[in-house]
């Protein structure tokens, strides 16, 4: 959907089930294993090697057969999973029972924990491309200002807003004043200390200026464009200024 003024609003597609969108790569071996599983349920000790004996003729012959070779491991990965229960097998006595299976079980487990994992990191991508939209909204009606506080996650957002170049101007602005206000999420100094890697050198050149701004006592609260540009154009020379500025102010008593 687009807004009135040109953004398009994105959203996070699935990993899975949706057409054109990327898909987790086959997994042959886990394929392969699975399949000896479902095949192996309820099998006895001697119908399991009966199975395996079944298994290694099948894999002697496919190695005469390069296309039969190229199955991305599935075929190893059964032989190999065969042998694996007839050794349980012969410990345990039968039935074969997946569900009593250690092995199947901690496999599984691990299974949704990743699964769990890749929910929660689509949730946050998704949460991340909301705030975007969101802040775009706010900076193309002119109403991204000090009111509005910064979030976790903000400096993630405007990166992706970075990639179309849309609206990133009045975003940078408002995260240096935040920044060097310490208001939102910044007042948590780790947080703070997490932005010079999270932030671009213009918009931590420009915090820099306006925080030693503020602490000389000049009146900051309009938009000081003039810092914008000056970090704009070179980073380093406005973090220096800023530092300089710093030691003049504690030098004469100005320092808080």
């Amino acid at each position: 959907m687009n807004t009135s003024d040109g953004w398009q609003r994105r959203r996070v597609p699935e990993a899975r089930g949706r057409a054109g969108t990327p898909r987790t790569p086959i997994d042959h071996a886990k394929v392969g294993r699975s399949s000896v599983r479902r095949r192996a349920r309820g099998m006895t000790p001697g119908e399991a090697v009966a199975a395996l004996d079944e298994a290694e003729l099948h894999a002697h012959l496919d190695r005469r057969d390069e296309a039969a070779a190229d199955d991305g491991g599935r075929r190893a990965a059964e032989l190999a999973e065969w042998q694996r229960i007839v050794q349980l097998l012969a410990t345990t006595g039968g039935p074969y029972d997946p569900g009593a299976d250690v092995v199947v079980q901690e496999e599984l487990a691990e299974d949704r924990r990743r699964e769990e994992a890749e929910q929660q990191h689509r949730q946050e991508q998704q949460r991340i491309a909301d705030r975007a939209d969101e802040l775009a909204a706010l900076a193309g009606a002119g109403r991204l200002d000090q009111t509005v506080a910064s979030r976790a996650g903000d400096e993630a957002a405007r990166a992706l807003l970075d990639d179309r170049d849309y609206r990133v101007t009045a975003i940078d602005a408002w995260l240096a004043h935040a920044l060097a206000t310490r208001s939102g999420h910044y007042a948590d100094p780790d947080t703070r200390a997490a932005a010079a890697s999270l932030l671009p050198a213009p918009v931590r050149a420009r915090a820099a200026l306006l925080a030693v701004l503020i602490r000389t006592g000049a009146p900051v609260d309009g938009d000081l464009e003039f810092v914008g540009r000056l970090a704009q154009a070179d980073p380093d020379a406005t973090t220096a200024l800023a530092a300089w500025l710093e030691t003049a102010a504690a030098v004469k008593g100005g320092a808080a």
